[in-house]
């Protein structure tokens, strides 16, 4: 069609039929625009998910080994995944020497320079005018595997006192700990100083003990898991004594006994702690920690006299209860004493020194420790 008749067409051509056309025209222009925008947008190449590239959380705090918690055992311990051990208790130390409350002397000594086991020695008040042979007590300290030591003025106070009451010489084991050391450690180091007890009892380089120590009055004791290991070098690796004195001791199991929690997830708690100082290496029925499940551990049992004591509101009260009864019916022949104090928890006694029912268990502990034949 040329150019004239063209013009001649539109000039021919109603209005309406004009406006008609330029809607049409407009609508056309509009749909190919949009058209093209979405070709622009849609047909590139995406960009990678936003997952692909995580932005961190406003307060996120980034990997650090040295603050990144393994294993949290507040209020005791906290191991961080660059092995480093936070102990949140139980760090405190104070020296030996005279306690001039008591009159009882003490002193440190290496049992073993290359491991660093070592020990705090303790010797009653003498009667100058007489020589005197005292019972030897061998005590380990508690604190869950992995805190106190017998330089702590919470033990080094407990045994003052005890070794004045009861008129003994007394070693106070420096057992390794976990983290650093997992179960066994602890037990053997336990029995080395046992050994090294009954060497310098009878010839040595320790005076206090071969000169007033009578190795024939041997006793082994100790609280929480300090009674565990008292228990443990007897029955497990052969330690030999006259009597076990066994404070509110540490024993778990899979299973309740007697009166213990039912609760799913307080027993799981224990048998988690127990798994982390033994770093998996013993399950919770392990003789070790599980003597009641093993009626064969008690012909183990050297001693002659055992001593439990119990505290009503601690929640290993049943075990030591199932102890004493397993011992009795597994046919041995010894003499087997219970102690209970009312309305106190675990191991109050260290804590609570000179309040009434301590000193009453005090007595107790140490006529069992003089009296025991």
């Amino acid at each position: 069609m040329g150019k004239n008749k063209l013009s001649n067409l539109l000039s021919s051509t109603p209005l309406y039929a004009k406006l008609l056309i330029s809607a049409l025209l407009l609508a056309a222009l509009i749909l190919i625009l949009i058209t093209q925008l979405h070709h622009w947008h849609f047909g590139r190449s995406p960009a990678a998910p936003l997952s692909a590239h995580p932005a961190p959380p406003p307060h996120a705090t980034p990997y650090n080994p040295n603050t990144t918690i393994q294993f949290d055992f507040s209020p005791y311990v906290r191991l961080y995944k660059n092995g480093r051990v936070e102990r949140l208790s139980g760090t405190e130390i104070v020296s030996a020497g005279l306690d001039t409350a008591t009159g009882v002397k003490s002193k440190d000594v290496i049992i073993n320079s290359t491991t660093g086991l070592s020990a705090r020695v303790y010797l009653p008040k003498l009667n100058t005018s007489k020589e005197e042979k005292f019972p030897i007590l061998l005590y380990f300290h508690g604190g869950a595997f992995v805190i106190e030591s017998p330089f702590s003025p919470t033990y080094h106070d407990y045994l003052n006192v005890l070794v004045s009451k009861a008129r003994v010489v007394a070693v106070s084991v420096n057992y390794r700990r976990a983290p650093e050391y997992w179960l066994p450690v602890a037990y053997r180091d336990s029995f080395k100083a046992y050994k090294w007890t009954v060497r310098n009892s009878k010839s040595g380089s320790e005076k206090w003990l071969y000169k007033y120590g009578d190795l024939n009055r041997l006793f082994l004791a100790g609280d929480s898991a300090g009674g565990n290991i008292a228990h443990n070098i007897m029955t497990m690796y052969g330690a030999k004594a006259k009597g076990l004195a066994l404070l509110n001791p540490y024993f778990w199991g899979k299973k309740p006994v007697g009166m213990e929690t039912t609760d799913p997830k307080e027993r799981r708690k224990l048998e988690v702690t127990w798994e982390f100082v033994c770093n998996n290496r013993y399950s919770i029925d392990h003789p070790l920690v599980n003597p009641m499940g093993s009626p064969s551990v008690w012909k183990r049992l050297s001693s002659q006299h055992v001593l439990m004591t119990l505290s009503e509101l601690d929640e290993f009260k049943e075990r030591g209860k199932a102890y004493v009864e397993g011992l009795k019916k597994s046919g041995w022949k010894g003499e087997a004493k219970m102690y209970e104090t009312k309305g106190e928890g675990h191991v109050y006694f260290l804590y609570q020194l000179k309040s009434e029912k301590a000193v009453k268990e005090m007595a107790f502990v140490a006529s069992f420790l003089n009296n025991s034949s």
